[in-house]
């Protein structure tokens, strides 16, 4: 990495992000054709299966799913299915499924029984996992390094052509098309945002209580931060709340001196967001706004804008704001003091 780009952005090393991104492009043909041999083979309903972080970026799926779709679509916790089962699980259902590490205790128990079933189980994980192992289909990172934008696009390519094969995306090539550059778009806006993250983890770094609110698309990403970066791995403590659910019961908790973090997206929720930032405004003095829609993406459709805005909220807040609160905090982003530390 050269001296200027470690200026532009502390502890990101830009190249091989890139030759990262360009590995997870090529890698889209592969998942396009699980997705074609799901179709073909036809399926009743989608179950997406996740815990912590993993069940956080599930949830994009979940939404854009049911924003495109008519088909059935369920997110649920691996626990909480491990315990309480799910009622609308078939034969037919389709499993999708993630484990960076793949032996994640909760999501290896529940595909273990579900592929029992005769069920299949498409997992995002490396083959020789303990998850690996009892899925029918691994989709193999080509990448070491588990980025969320990198995810997401593996995630994207499986839904919209999932959906396109339906008739209900037309415009999955396009996208396809309209995204091959993503990760210099996203390096882009990484640096646009360094002095931002600098400052705002500056000044609440330290503060003893943060509310983290947002909306739609982007819901899983506020939670993951506010949940997995800065709880987990900061140990600085947190609220989240949709937009939608503010205003019955956390807006008592505003006032001033109390930090709200709002991440805006850019689709129909926004309104929602609007809502929650006009009110904040007005009642603390910390207010945060990350808004999704002042960040360009060269050369895409206005309509993938809300699909494109889950990347950006990690390539701003997940990326980019944890590595400065780190500075702040002195707190090193992979030490935890219970997680996975011994069995519990």
């Amino acid at each position: 990495m050269s001296e200027t780009e470690t200026i532009q952005l502390i502890k990101f090393d830009i190249d091989q992000y890139l030759r990262d991104g360009d590995a997870t492009i090529a890698k889209r043909a592969e998942v396009e054709a699980v997705a074609d041999k799901i179709h073909d083979e036809g399926y009743e309903n989608i179950f997406l299966l996740g815990i912590g972080g993993t069940f956080d970026e599930l949830d994009m799926v979940r939404y854009f799913m049911n924003k495109y779709s008519e088909v059935e679509v369920h997110l649920i916790n691996a626990a909480e299915f491990n315990v309480l089962g799910h009622n609308r699980l078939k034969k037919n259902s389709v499993v999708i499924t993630a484990s960076a590490s793949g032996d994640t205790k909760e999501i290896v128990e529940a595909a273990t029984k579900i592929s029992a079933e005769g069920i299949r189980v498409v997992a995002f994980t490396r083959p020789e996992t303990p998850l690996g192992k009892v899925s029918s289909t691994v989709i193999a990172a080509p990448v070491a390094t588990g980025r969320c934008d990198y995810t997401y696009m593996l995630f994207d390519v499986l839904m919209l052509r999932l959906l396109n094969r339906r008739g209900e995306f037309d415009g999955y090539q396009r996208f396809l098309d309209q995204t091959k550059n993503l990760y210099h778009d996203l390096v882009d806006i990484r640096i646009k945002f360094e002095d931002k993250a600098n400052e705002v983890a500056r000044a609440y770094a330290h503060e003893p209580y943060s509310i983290f609110v947002g909306s739609g698309a982007l819901w899983g990403e506020v939670v993951l931060f506010s949940m997995c970066i800065l709880e987990e791995m900061q140990w600085v403590r947190t609220r989240s709340v949709t937009s939608a659910e503010f205003f019955h019961g956390t807006l008592e908790l505003v006032e001033p001196g109390v930090p709200v973090f709002l991440l805006k997206g850019e689709d129909e929720c926004r309104a929602l967001d609007n809502r929650v930032e006009a009110f904040c405004e007005k009642y603390t003095d910390k207010l945060v706004v990350i808004d999704t829609a002042e960040y360009a993406i060269d050369g895409l459709d206005p309509e993938f804008r809300p699909l494109i805005s889950p990347f950006i909220a990690t390539a701003t807040m997940h990326e980019r704001l944890s590595k400065h609160y780190e500075t702040y905090t002195k707190h090193n982003l992979d030490y935890r003091r219970y997680y996975r530390q011994f069995s519990y």
